[in-house]
């Protein structure tokens, strides 16, 4: 008998600096990820990831210059699966906030880094997202080219 599939979903948060793009990850401990959460009862994954983003970094002005795409990680943890959306944020700095719930942000840091340098500190589930994200954004030339 098969685990019910159980879905979380969450924003692979992009932001071009004059390096290059950069990627927003949030660390829980010594666990790095990127925004995501569960969808509340009757919200649609989209609209889940974008809570999230808010909720997790105040962060609330995104676009979608590579569609509303998204990449789902293979099961883990009791069969959860994570949906993610690759979102440019163009403004607005990330602050990690105090959950209601926990009494304390629930996550301890948060950096805006390469891909290079935000890769390593992935676990192999979440370097695969990783990589989707900066094959689609690589695969659109036109949408990453600076302005």
């Amino acid at each position: 008998m098969s685990t019910p599939r159980r879905l979380s979903a969450g924003v692979v948060p992009v932001r071009r600096y004059d390096e290059g793009w950069r990627y927003l990850l949030l660390r829980a401990y010594r666990y790095w990820d990127f925004p995501k959460g569960e969808p509340e009862s009757g919200e649609s994954p989209l609209a889940a990831a974008l809570r999230e983003l808010a909720e997790e970094t105040t962060l609330v002005q995104v676009r979608f210059p590579w569609g509303q795409q998204w990449y789902e990680t293979e099961p883990y943890r009791g069969g959860k699966v994570a949906r993610y959306y690759l979102a440019e944020v163009p403004s607005g700095e990330p602050r990690l906030l105090v959950s209601p719930e926990l009494g304390r942000p629930e996550h301890q840091e948060l950096r805006w880094l390469s891909a290079a340098d935000a890769g390593p500190l992935l676990v192999p589930r979440l370097q695969t997202v990783l990589r989707w994200a900066v094959a689609t954004m690589a695969s659109d030339a036109a949408v990453t080219a600076p302005p």
